[in-house]
């Protein structure tokens, strides 16, 4: 479990459900790149739920269907009744693909609505049961667009992109008919105007009465997404009617991770729990429990934890080194039991109750402990509090840790520390490319590179 990125080294944000590789060719639509020095170890944006997202969209004034959240099936026939007339009921999770899965049911009468209910809260959406349904008025449609607003990490400005063909994933869209999709960017200094929003309408061709009713919309997007410090805000599809409205059918919102602590009455309007990190899913007690260990001390950062289905456990950070590293483990044939941060010099009961933490998870049998190399992190403190935490653990560290490679700052007196306990390390002469090797080896799994760990200046006690 945990979010997917592509084996690139970079992350890449884009409207949801878009997987992309690195030799990806995206000039035609300008798919936006993080670069790993700016962007990398930053921890993933806070998504909210179709409900949420929508609560969020009425505040700026968009055109919303009616409906509520049903969390009972007579809920859900109390709500349709309330609407009155054919109804869609639509599963709350935090993922794309609901209609494929069966999570999207249409009801001509409240009657038909228990049954529904009961179905899609049974339904497993990429790996995700529903937490509620979505109970909403079924609209007559004649058009559907695609508008969403998001970062550009290489312009370092905010993008708006829209398409006239919406309801379909845009990827394809993009593929087959890139010149119905339009690419503008506007600034975070100047004031934003309506006249941007007209410009990425009217660049697929949209004119007269659609332009001018569809310009409102997208400019209040773009608004939206400034005001919340956002890193998503979608709208797929966004609907023209037959009677001439135009209304948001579906939206998906994602909040930086970082920017929550100044938005906190808007979680709190929304019913968001603290304990929620949201990461295109819910969170994990392992994941919970590892923003638990990074804000226990204010020194330096342990956590941004996500759970995975592997055997080695990773403690890596550094300067974009922990996403480097995590692709090397999976490029050596390795299987991650998670993904972590750390670095900023933590304290060693910081990193020893992370480490605690990796090796309290079933299935995982070693542990790698890798870094780039460090000038505001001892290596002595991380060593001390790693070899802390597999003691405690009940562990050897001689034994659990497959690999220690932080160089930099003390790292003669972290090395005396890891020869003591046996640990086999490596300096700056290893690369971490090859380090993660060495690590995935000592599990058995060596992937494609074969044996790894025999070159090097690596010491180990005798």
């Amino acid at each position: 479990m945990g979010f997917i990125r592509p084996t690139s080294g970079c992350v890449w944000i884009v409207p949801r459900g878009i997987a992309l590789e690195a030799d990806w060719r995206f000039g035609r639509v300008g798919y936006v790149r993080l670069e790993p020095s700016l962007d990398a170890d930053y921890p993933p944006p806070m998504r909210f739920y179709e409900y949420e997202s929508k609560a969020l969209f009425k505040k700026h004034g968009l055109p919303l269907p009616k409906g509520r959240v049903a969390t009972s099936a007579e809920q859900a026939r109390v709500i349709a009744r309330e609407i009155g007339g054919p109804v869609v009921l639509k599963s709350q999770v935090l993922s794309g693909g609901r209609m494929k899965a069966g999570a999207v049911k249409f009801a001509e009468s409240p009657d038909e609505c228990p049954a529904l209910y009961e179905h899609i809260m049974g339904v497993v959406v990429n790996g995700q049961k529903a937490r509620s349904v979505l109970v909403e008025e079924k609209s007559p449609i004649v058009q559907e667009y695609f508008v969403s607003v998001t970062w550009d990490g290489r312009r370092k400005l905010p993008v708006v992109l829209f398409s006239d063909m919406g309801g379909i994933d845009i990827e394809e869209v993009a593929e087959k008919h890139p010149d119905h999709v339009s690419k503008t960017h506007f600034s975070t200094i100047l004031p934003i105007t309506p006249r941007i929003a007209k410009e990425a309408v009217g660049a697929v061709g949209v004119s007269g009465d659609d332009l001018n009713r569809l310009t409102p919309i997208v400019f209040e997007l773009m608004g939206a997404f400034l005001d919340y410090d956002l890193t998503l805000a979608e709208i797929n599809p966004l609907a023209k009617l037959k009677d001439g409205r135009f209304i948001v059918l579906d939206g998906h919102v994602d909040l930086e991770a970082e920017a929550r602590g100044r938005h906190k009455k808007l979680v709190a309007d929304l019913g968001i729990a603290e304990e929620e990190t949201r990461q295109a899913r819910e969170a994990t007690p392992f994941e919970i429990a590892g923003r638990k260990v990074n804000e226990a001390d204010h020194r330096g950062v342990a956590g941004n934890v996500v759970e995975f289905d592997g055997n080695l456990g990773l403690v890596i950070g550094a300067g974009g080194g922990s996403l480097t590293l995590f692709d090397a483990v999976r490029k050596h044939g390795g299987k991650p039991a998670n993904y972590c941060e750390i670095g900023g010099n933590p304290s060693v009961k910081k990193a020893c109750e992370l480490t605690k933490l990796i090796l309290s998870k079933p299935g995982v049998e070693k542990i790698a402990v890798m870094m780039n190399v460090v000038s505001n992190t001892r290596v002595d403190i991380v060593a001390r509090g790693v070899i802390k935490g597999c003691i405690e653990s009940g562990k050897d560290p001689a034994e659990v840790i497959a690999i220690f490679r932080i160089p930099g700052a003390w790292e003669e007196d972290g090395f005396a520390i890891l020869k003591k306990y046996g640990v086999e390390y490596c300096d700056r002469s290893v690369s971490m490319y090859e380090a993660a090797g060495r690590a995935v080896a000592k599990t058995g799994k060596t992937g494609k590179t074969g044996k790894a760990g025999t070159t090097g200046n690596a010491g180990k006690a005798s």
